[in-house]
């Protein structure tokens, strides 16, 4: 769905060393986003109501989560806790079925 290069790319990883760490963390992005909206991700028009497409804000949304989950791989940096970035919620806010 989304490309590990990508991905990749977008963090900046010039290496292979990491990679099954970082299909973790696209896989779990991807999973977080379909529970956040409460429907299945899927690469073309969607056919049932519970479907949504990967437009370019939601593949944004998840790289930013990955992102995160790389720089930040404890739930707490330091004294402060680290929380998932603004930018995630405000991509996927509207995409929530109420």
């Amino acid at each position: 769905m989304i490309d590990l290069s990508l991905v990749k790319l977008h963090l900046r990883v010039d290496h292979d060393e990491e990679d099954l760490l970082i299909q973790g963390y696209l896989e779990a992005a991807l999973e977080h986003v379909q529970q956040h909206c409460d429907r299945r991700l899927v690469e073309i028009n969607p056919v049932f109501p519970n479907e949504m497409t990967l437009t370019k804000d939601v593949m944004h949304a998840v790289l930013l989560l990955v992102a995160h989950w790389y720089t930040n791989r404890e739930a707490v940096s330091g004294q402060s806790v680290s929380t998932v970035p603004l930018a995630v919620e405000r991509l996927l806010w509207y995409r929530k079925k109420f």
